[in-house]
């Protein structure tokens, strides 16, 4: 007879201010149960995240031919690996972005709501899609969903065309007078997921005294390697294993940052000083977040809205914002496509590595769900339709991929909104201006 207690998925390896939590195990399963219950736990993991590019795209080198995603154009062509989990959404609008702005841009993206136009404190803008879902699927985890961002230091004051610049700092809303600050630092990112506790002295000192985080948790990983079996030894070794490359990584780029004997104001210790480099840590927290399940929820802002970051290892030095009023100029046009593909590549990079990520009976890729895109389309016009929309991952749920949808009409993006809550278990019948939803994203049979 097979004996064997199950272990519970909320179990948290503790140490000294740290606590590790672990991957799905077959562990986590009761006892005398099937791998197919394996398979069932790791589905009824809805994780679901988004990640906001800002000013838009060139549509020429994005849009794909046809309907399905038989060859991906220039600024999509980093997505080739995965594009049979992805699909490409043309056509979609933010009538509540009007009149166009940056701000709008970014506030409405989330919550398809209408920014209340001022500039100053009194700011209304709507809950967002993330925190609507954090309410439902997020109680069962530790944080019930995280704000990332790259851009370390928020504006203050007025923007953009009278809006407040709190449009354009927070993605997320928890309600329409409460914008969630994001978090840029790989450092508080990782403390936050797996703890320091303390003031800052407290945490340099604790920082200084260990090696590792996970030094402080070395006999609860030991005893519990040996309560379980072969795979899932290997699962939790795996995991730690990129626990550790993390932390290796922001220790490095915090004794480069030391050792650099020039001021940098903008920089907090800690955050690799190339922006691809700061954007891959900053993805990889989150694949850890939802490797060790203590969030489902995540929102990430990859660049702000009229950002004047340059992208000189792409071969734009100039900045963002000024390239992407480009007046048809093909040489304009050029970069911005540029910039489009190197967001893409990742973001592409960061689903490969959720692919490669096994789980009950499939991956992390598989039972996640991505949007990518912008609350702009043309950034020459500040328009706020044919915006860039990619939805990525969700197989489990029977997402459609390898497929492009084009609506002839615009299509509100608050009915991909309203789709995506629906299928990560949150059960609306509107949210904000939409008209319905978007079947189309999903097989009919739902598993």
């Amino acid at each position: 007879m097979i004996r064997r207690k199950s272990i519970s998925r909320r179990t948290i390896l503790r140490g000294a201010g740290v606590g590790v939590a672990l991957p799905l195990l077959d562990a986590m399963v009761p006892a005398m149960t099937a791998m197919a219950d394996t398979a069932a736990a790791a589905k009824n993991l809805k994780r679901i995240g988004y990640v906001y590019v800002p000013m838009g795209f060139n549509p020429k080198k994005w849009i794909p031919d046809g309907d399905a995603l038989k060859e991906l154009p220039s600024s999509l062509a980093p997505l080739e690996r995965v594009k049979d989990q992805l699909t490409v959404i043309t056509n979609t609008d933010l009538q509540n972005a009007y009149p166009g702005s940056h701000a709008t841009s970014n506030s409405a993206f989330l919550s398809a709501a209408r920014a209340k136009r001022t500039e100053s404190a009194d700011y209304y803008n709507g809950i967002t899609v993330d925190q609507i879902a954090a309410k439902q699927i997020g109680q069962q985890t530790q944080l019930p969903s995280i704000e990332l961002s790259m851009d370390l230091l928020s504006t203050v004051g007025q923007c953009d065309n009278g809006y407040a610049c709190v449009y354009q700092n927070n993605l997320s809303w928890a309600s329409p007078t409460q914008p969630l600050p994001s978090e840029a630092h790989p450092r508080l990112v990782f403390e936050m997921l797996f703890g320091a506790g303390g003031s800052p002295e407290r945490r340099a000192a604790a920082l200084t005294k260990r090696a590792s985080l996970l030094d402080s948790v070395n006999l609860e990983i030991k005893r519990m390697k040996r309560s379980v079996g072969p795979s899932d030894r290997n699962k939790i070794e795996q995991y730690l294993t990129s626990i550790r490359e993390v932390e290796r990584r922001i220790q490095l780029a915090e004794a480069n940052a030391k050792d650099n004997p020039l001021p940098d104001l903008d920089r907090p210790v800690g955050v690799p000083e190339a922006y691809s480099e700061h954007a891959r840590l900053m993805f990889d927290l989150q694949l850890l977040a939802f490797q060790g399940d203590i969030t489902r929820v995540v929102s990430f802002q990859l660049a702000r809205e009229a950002s004047t970051r340059s992208y000189p290892e792409i071969g734009v030095p100039e900045p963002h914002h000024p390239i992407s009023h480009h007046g048809n100029n093909p040489n304009k046009l050029e970069k911005v496509a540029k910039i489009n593909q190197f967001h893409v590549s990742l973001f592409a990079e960061f689903l490969e590595k959720l692919k490669s990520i096994p789980e009950g009976n499939g991956n992390l890729l598989d039972h996640s769900v991505y949007m990518y895109g912008s609350g702009m389309g043309d950034p020459d016009k500040h328009d706020h339709t044919n915006l860039p929309i990619l939805i990525a991952g969700g197989a489990s749920q029977k997402l459609k991929g390898g497929r492009h949808i084009q609506y002839d009409d615009p299509c509100p993006l608050s009915n991909v909104h309203l789709t995506l809550l629906n299928k990560v278990g949150v059960p609306l019948e509107t949210f904000s201006d939409s008209t319905g939803t978007v079947d189309e994203l999903f097989d009919p049979v739902n598993l």
